[in-house]
Parts: C-alpha cells; sequence; structure tokens
C-alpha cells in the first residue's frame, strides 16, 4: 500500500460558500463539477500520478459536516503557505482553532474550523536543513 488514503470528501452545507472558503484559505483553483449526482469540487492532485491523493468539497444527504467526526490534514507543502492559508482563514469565514504547531520532525500543523462546521488540519514538512 503507497498512501494510506486515496480519497476523501469534506462535506458541506452550503457548497458554494465551502468553494469560496477553501479556494481562498488554500489560494488554489478547486474545479466544480457533478459527479454521480452531487455536486463536488474537486482539489487539485497529479492526474498522471495513480498514487496521488485526491479529495473532493462534497454537497450530499449522505454527509454531515461535524468537528468530532474523521479528521483529515490538507498539505499546504510549505511553512510558508501554511502561515498564508492560516491567515486567510478568518477572513473567509472560518476559525481558527490551533495556530501555526510546531509538531518535530513531522513538521507543522495548524488547526481551522471551515465555514460548513468541519474540523480541518493543515500540514507543513520541516524545510530541509541546510
Amino acid at each position: 500500500m503507497q498512501n494510506a488514503i486515496n480519497w476523501f470528501e469534506i462535506p458541506a452545507t452550503d457548497f458554494e460558500r465551502a468553494v469560496a472558503f477553501y479556494s481562498t484559505v488554500l489560494g488554489t483553483e478547486i474545479q466544480k463539477a457533478e459527479f454521480m449526482g452531487e455536486p463536488q469540487a474537486f482539489f487539485p492532485m497529479d492526474q498522471a500520478d495513480r498514487t496521488s491523493v485526491g479529495g473532493a468539497i462534497v454537497k450530499s444527504e449522505r454527509l454531515t459536516p461535524s468537528m468530532t467526526g474523521s479528521l483529515i490534514y490538507l498539505n499546504l507543502g510549505t511553512v510558508e503557505n501554511l502561515e498564508q492559508a492560516l491567515g486567510r482563514v478568518e477572513s473567509s469565514g472560518g476559525k481558527l482553532l490551533m495556530p501555526r504547531t510546531d509538531i518535530g520532525e513531522p513538521g507543522f500543523i495548524g488547526m481551522i474550523q471551515d465555514t460548513e462546521g468541519n474540523s480541518i488540519g493543515l500540514h507543513a514538512l520541516k524545510p530541509a536543513a541546510a
């Protein structure tokens, strides 16, 4: 098994609000479409890499936003990107639950509550030693 996760879905009650929130906080375009009869917005992923992890914001009767369910961490790549994303959370309608926190060798994390009521982790690896 190359990755423990290959797909994730973040539930939304207000789809457009959730897409705007994640697009702004992550500083990236999120593609909207309908899949299997449900509105979904797909996070960027490497389509050529079959081991790449993908995910989407989904408006569905089968999913309910929650602060107490499964917790996912979105990869921000760099500490600078993590800081910028955390800085955009509250102005985009979310809540900062934990600022950038050093977790040792694995890098840095921050915790947010999105506009839909989901608890989401943001992660960045430690920079390589010079």
